[in-house]
């Protein structure tokens, strides 16, 4: 991450005298590091299985999730790891290659992370705004290849660093050290920085905003874009149920399927939201201080803040699973499936209550029409299941439709 790793360059010339990190430093540092790593490993790990091994989590949305969560795995090992060594050690233990493969995927999981978030965001607009679009454009196949091309040039692109890091000896009045830093000047790595800076950070925040702005619009100001396959549905429906009951029971199925779909919808957006949200603001601290060094004759490089901004990159890395946890109950209930947590007799109830709104959506759409298995498309049935709550206040709206059955009898 900008040679999280490297002392300062262009500093070889006034180094002084070389005193090694304190007692306290070492030890806070090292379990700060430590604790965060590797949560934030089990954590992601975690997400990919999840994805992976259970069918219904398979969807656009999750393979961005997913291609996030391995970005962030190569940031928290690429990163983390020689960051506790040069706490521990003060000095660079990975030899040649080591820094040239380290400081590699370190670019590559930040900048594939970034554009792993452009990705989900932009398919998140594209299925609330525009969900005809939806129906062609958010598929699993196009995500899998947008990710692919993802991963193809941000490959590609970070290749450079191979040529442009390498090991570098720190001539101190008392000690030598060796650092994995620069190849050359740091002045011609500026323009790199700031590219980084503008291509993988600013332009997708402002991306983010400007599509999140439109998505909170349509989600909270305005009614939801209709299902383009409601007006064959209902005309379908009328033919197939002459009976005023039956137009209840139909007008009932509807309202509860439709105030499912728009909570999971806004529950799903505000769970990316968050993640976008995080990502600026734990990325700030470094990357302003890129930017202020970049402008300094001696940079600043204060232990401590160096230390504050690496553990607000790695919280970076290692949050999202517990925002997935927290936010989403399908998420939650599969990660607990793998956690084995609790009885084994317990698991099926657990995950009764956690895909029974998947199944009522099921059951809904079956007695609607045939038809509706083409909502597919709209991928945030992946997102969270309904609450209690939205439950019981469905229930409420729309009573029980055996009701209306014993009301048609009656008068007929």
């Amino acid at each position: 991450m900008d040679n999280f790793t490297a002392a300062a360059p262009g500093l070889n010339d006034t180094l002084g005298w070389w005193t090694d990190y304190s007692l306290q430093y070492k030890v806070i540092s090292s379990v700060l590091l430590l604790v965060i790593c590797a949560l934030g490993v089990v954590g992601n790990v975690m997400v990919v299985l999840v994805v992976l091994t259970t069918k219904h989590m398979r969807t656009p949305t999750n393979c961005y999730l997913v291609s996030l969560a391995v970005a962030d795995l190569m940031v928290l090992t690429a990163a983390g790891l020689p960051t506790f060594t040069d706490g521990l050690f003060g000095s660079w233990v990975f030899g040649h290659y080591g820094c040239l493969c380290i400081t590699y995927f370190q670019y590559l999981g930040i900048n594939a992370s970034s554009c792993s978030i452009t990705a989900f965001t932009i398919e998140r607009y594209i299925a609330i705004c525009h969900p005809i679009k939806a129906q062609f454009l958010c598929t699993l196949s196009r995500a899998k290849k947008i990710i692919l091309f993802v991963w193809a040039f941000t490959s590609l692109y970070c290749v450079m660093w191979f040529y442009l890091s390498d090991i570098e000896q720190l001539v101190y009045d008392n000690v030598t050290i060796v650092a994995c830093g620069y190849r050359v000047s740091r002045k011609f790595y500026l323009p790199v920085y700031f590219f980084d800076f503008g291509v993988f950070f600013v332009l997708p925040l402002l991306l983010s905003a400007v599509l999140y702005g439109l998505i909170a619009r349509i989600l909270f100001l305005n009614p939801l874009p209709s299902d383009p396959t409601d007006k064959k549905k209902k005309k379908k429906k009328k033919k197939q149920d002459g009976a005023v009951g039956g137009d209840k029971r139909t007008s009932c199925k509807n309202s509860r399927h439709s105030s499912s779909t728009a909570t999971s919808r806004r529950q799903v957006t505000k769970m990316l939201a968050v993640v976008v949200i995080l990502f600026a603001t734990l990325w700030m601290p470094y990357r302003t201080l890129v930017v202020v060094n970049s402008f300094l004759d001696r940079a600043y490089l204060d232990s401590w803040f160096l230390l504050f901004c690496r553990v607000c990159v790695y919280l970076n890395s290692a949050v999202n699973p517990v925002i997935y946890n927290a936010m989403s109950q399908k998420f939650r209930a599969a990660f607990r499936k793998i956690c084995r947590c609790g009885r084994k007799g317990s698991d099926k109830p657990a995950a009764a209550y956690a895909y029974g709104v998947a199944l009522t959506y099921s059951a809904v759409s079956k007695d609607t029409s045939v038809a509706e298995s083409a909502d597919h498309f709209t991928t945030e049935l992946e997102g969270l299941a309904a609450t209690d709550e939205l439950l019981a206040e469905q229930k409420a709206v729309c009573p029980d439709p055996r009701a209306y059955e014993k009301v048609d009898f009656s008068d007929a």
